[in-house]
Parts: structure tokens; C-alpha cells; sequence
């Protein structure tokens, strides 16, 4: 199956989902006291899905 949109995308799927992930293990008491460690790495968590977001293209 063609994927429509970059949403479609098994490795962007997965990507959002160890994103969620990332969000509410950085709310956690241990991490949340450091915003830019926590900004950082929600940040490039969320870089994945926009590089794989940026890299597809419809034919």
C-alpha cells in the first residue's frame, strides 16, 4: 500500500508514539525541574516526525 501522506508512515507512527512517551516520562518530578533538558529532549524527539514529515514526497 502507497502512503497517501506522511502520516501514513509506519516510522512517523512510531515516532509521534516515542514522542508521547518522552512527554510524560520529562513531566516526571526527576526531569521536570530542568526545563531545558526537558525542552531539549522533547524538542529532538519531536525533530523525527517533522524530518520524516519533510522527507516525503508525493510522486
Amino acid at each position: 500500500m502507497k502512503a497517501k501522506n506522511f502520516e501514513d508512515l509506519e516510522i512517523w507512527q512510531e515516532a509521534r508514539a516515542l514522542s508521547k512517551i518522552i512527554r510524560v516520562y520529562t513531566r516526571k518530578e526527576s526531569f521536570s525541574k530542568d526545563f531545558k533538558l526537558c525542552s531539549q529532549i522533547n524538542a529532538s524527539s519531536g525533530s523525527v516526525m517533522d524530518n520524516k514529515a519533510e522527507g516525503f514526497e508525493i510522486p
